[in-house]
């Protein structure tokens, strides 16, 4: 039995919620900032009465409550038995978040889990539950679309950034030391393409997309053209952080 244990939603749900820094209970100092209904403080017998996988409730999941540093309620958690899919009844949960005035819901069976920002497009899957401060850290950040759309991107978009009075110097002017200035500062300037690759996601952006997928040849300037992307989200007022992947450290390196 307690490997079936082990294996249901709701104790899977809990551990997540408490390896990142949520309490169902008041630990020294720290109050509880999870509640089953607003205001109603949880005990460990409503967590019991909710069984290991959520059986013994008629609607077969429950609605938690993630509370900020005040106590008010930021996060809805819909947790649904294993055998559901943590996307029905989204849009119940839409409802019942807005009604708290929360503007993120977590979708969970326990092993699929989904995060959604009601301000900014569909759930997307996550691995892992945020931490308190990093909800509340996203959450600072105000989509910005306009500022995104009309910021200016010429082929100069990195140089700029790498020397802003590029342009100014004596050696950019004279065209004969030109390209020896570029090569000695290491300047870098978007090809055409690229710069059409960036001026799509503007246009993207204007259409109300907010995902977006460049596919691109080896030894096209992937790497250059994300940088043109980071410095657009940042610059704009649209991204704080950028989670930066790749699969080989010699990439790593040359970005």
């Amino acid at each position: 039995m307690g490997d079936k244990n082990e294996a249901t939603a709701r104790i899977k749900i809990n551990k997540m919620l408490e390896a990142k820094g949520w309490r169902f209970f008041l630990d020294g100092d720290k109050p509880a900032n999870i509640q089953l209904e607003l205001n109603v403080t949880i005990k460990s017998t409503d967590l019991d009465a909710l069984g290991d996988d959520f059986e013994k409730t008629s609607k077969g999941f429950v609605d938690f409550l993630l509370l900020d540093a005040k106590g008010f309620p930021f996060m809805v958690i819909e947790a649904k038995s294993e055998d559901k899919n943590p996307l029905v009844g989204k849009e119940q949960s839409r409802k019942y978040a807005r009604s708290q005035n929360c503007r993120f819901v977590i979708l969970s069976n326990g092993n699929l889990h989904y995060f959604w920002d009601l301000e900014r497009g569909n759930p997307y899957v996550i691995t892992s539950y945020p931490t308190p401060d990093s909800v509340i850290g996203y959450q600072k950040v105000t989509p910005n679309p306009k500022s995104l759309i009309e910021a200016q991107v010429d082929d100069d978009y990195i140089a700029l950034t790498q020397r802003p009075n590029y342009r100014a110097a004596a050696a950019w002017q004279n065209e004969a030391e030109r390209s020896a200035y570029i090569q000695a500062n290491n300047l870098r300037f978007l090809r055409p393409y690229q710069l059409n690759a960036i001026h799509a996601l503007q246009r993207a952006v204007k259409d109300g997309k907010d995902r977006f997928l460049f596919e691109m040849a080896t030894g096209t300037g992937k790497t250059l053209t994300a940088a043109a992307v980071i410095k657009l989200f940042l610059r704009s007022g649209n991204a704080s952080r950028v989670l930066f992947l790749v699969d080989r450290l010699e990439l790593e390196t040359q970005a």
